[in-house]
């Protein structure tokens, strides 16, 4: 009998359909950051579009976490996603295979942190603290955080906080629990 931690062919399957539909909405995410940025930029917050999307661009990672419930699950559906966006012609090009990468460790630790063990409301809180704040370090480079005024900074990275907190995790995890409850996947997939 193989142990519970490897991936198995549903594993995989399912992985692929996570990867596939979140590179459809993140796709169009890249829409919504657009209008973001040009609504947002006459006031001086262009670059809170970034912050606002951001929840939207870490979802498949946590919904391949909560549902596949293995080390490596909630990496792996943000960098399938991610790849395939990029594969869609998305307007981040290749880029996309780092922000992926990126996304998908942070989601990772923050089901590291609980052993792999708690699906739980804690758990929203953790993949949500670990994702805001490894990908707003990236950004800090990146996207040249590090030159904005102190006061900025600390509104981009509450902004991104409740992104991630309401798109990447409490969506997410009323999305597990409904696809549990309607039988899609097992409970403790």
């Amino acid at each position: 009998m193989q142990s519970k931690q490897h991936f198995h062919l549903c594993d995989i399957i399912l992985l692929a359909l996570i990867g596939i539909i979140f590179a459809v909405i993140y796709f169009g995410a890249d829409f919504i950051y657009n209008a973001l940025t040009v609504a947002l930029s006459p006031i001086g917050y262009g670059p809170a579009a970034n912050d606002i999307t951001m929840g939207i661009w870490c979802m498949a990672g946590t919904l391949s976490g909560f549902l596949l419930r293995k080390p490596g699950a909630g990496f792996l559906g943000e960098f399938l996603a991610a790849a395939i966006e990029t594969f869609m012609n998305g307007q981040w090009g290749a880029a996309n295979f780092i922000s992926g990468f990126v996304q998908g460790v942070a989601t990772e630790l923050g089901f590291t942190v609980t052993g792999y063990k708690i699906y739980n409301w804690l758990t929203v809180v953790t993949t949500s603290l670990f994702a805001a704040v490894i990908t707003f370090g990236w950004d800090w480079f990146k996207n040249g955080y590090s030159h904005f005024a102190p006061a900025m900074q600390i509104s981009l990275f509450i902004i991104r906080f409740i992104s991630i907190f309401i798109f990447s995790g409490v969506l997410v995890k009323l999305i597990a629990n409904l696809l549990e409850r309607a039988h899609v996947v097992r409970k403790g997939y």
